[in-house]
C-alpha cells in the first residue's frame, strides 16, 4: 500500500495484520481519485477540502486526500488494530496537525450531530456485510454535515445490494475487480 500522489507520493502506507481490515486497493483508490478531478458530474475541488473518512481503516483514502492537498481529514474508526495502525501512518507521514481520529462506532456510539463542521467528501467504506448503509446515509444527511457542494462516496463488493434514502441520488457508479464505487449527493 502506497500514497499514490501529491506530497508524500510513493510513501508507504502500513497495511492492517489481520483480515478483520479491508484495504482499499490502489487501483480502485487511483479510479476514485480520477473521478473526484475529471468528472463534470459534481463540482468538488479536493484541494484544501475538509474529508471524513468513515470506516477508515487504516486510511488509505484520507491520507491520499492530504497527500493531494486537503485542508483536514477526520478518520472514524473503532478496530483498535486499525487504529493502532492508523495512527503510525499518520505520524509517518507527519498529518498530525491536520488530522482528527475519532474512536468511535458509527452505528452504536457515533452522533454526527455532535460534529461540528462541514465536509467536501464524506467517504464510507463500510464492511462489505454491513447491511446499515441506509440508516449511515440518514445519519450523515440529518446532521447536515456533507457541505452544499458535497459528495458522498461509498465503496461496496460489486454485489452488495443496498437500499439508499429517497433523498440520496446516484450521481456516477463504477465497478473495479469484486468494489463498487458509488458517488453521489442529497437532494
Amino acid at each position: 500500500m502506497r500514497i499514490i500522489s501529491g506530497k508524500n507520493k510513493g510513501k508507504k502506507i502500513l497495511p492492517p495484520k489481520d483480515l478483520k481490515t479491508r484495504p482499499l486497493k490502489d487501483l480502485t483508490k487511483e479510479s476514485i481519485f480520477n473521478i473526484i478531478i475529471h468528472s463534470n458530474k459534481f463540482n468538488v475541488v479536493l484541494e484544501n477540502s475538509n474529508i471524513l473518512d468513515l470506516f477508515s481503516g487504516v486510511g488509505s483514502f484520507g491520507l491520499e486526500c492530504l497527500s493531494r492537498g486537503s485542508a483536514k481529514t477526520t478518520f472514524v474508526e473503532n478496530y483498535k488494530e486499525a487504529i493502532t495502525i492508523l495512527k503510525k501512518n499518520i505520524t509517518s507521514l507527519n498529518y498530525e496537525k491536520e488530522s482528527v481520529v475519532i474512536e468511535k462506532d458509527i452505528l452504536k456510539n457515533l452522533d454526527f450531530k455532535n460534529i461540528k463542521e462541514k465536509f467536501n467528501i464524506i467517504f464510507a467504506d463500510p464492511p462489505y456485510k454491513e447491511e446499515n448503509l441506509n440508516l449511515i446515509l440518514l445519519k450523515i444527511l440529518n446532521s447536515e454535515i456533507l457541505d452544499d457542494q458535497g459528495i458522498v462516496i461509498i465503496h461496496r463488493q460489486k454485489n452488495d445490494k443496498d437500499n439508499y434514502p429517497d433523498e440520496f441520488k446516484i450521481i456516477e457508479e463504477k465497478t473495479y475487480g469484486i468494489s463498487r464505487i458509488i458517488f453521489g449527493i442529497f437532494n
